[in-house]
């Protein structure tokens, strides 16, 4: 864990996630938290997003995107670990 107390999240999404504007929708979400990291597709379907960040910043982006997302999203897998501080702001990666 980092000194200033982040943590690190996590996220996988599958369902109908790539081709609908996914990333673009994550990343804006993101621009509305103190967070970092990033979201990218995966070759298997999945979008993958990484999230550092407090605890309550963190809760509260992955539910505006599960929230703001739904219709896309057939399952969510979330691993919580611990922040690493290697991110300098958010973004898409391909």
């Amino acid at each position: 864990m980092t000194s200033s107390g982040n943590q690190r999240r996590e996220i996988f999404y599958s369902g109908h996630v790539q081709g609908v504007g996914f990333r673009y929708s994550v990343s804006h979400v993101a621009e509305r938290y103190d967070v970092s990291g990033f979201v990218r597709n995966l070759p298997d379907g999945r979008v993958h997003v990484v999230i550092e960040g407090t605890a309550a910043e963190i809760r509260d982006m992955s539910t505006e995107i599960a929230r703001k997302m739904d219709h896309y999203i057939r399952s969510t897998k979330v691993n919580d670990l611990e922040a690493t501080g290697e991110f300098k702001g958010f973004g898409i990666r391909f």
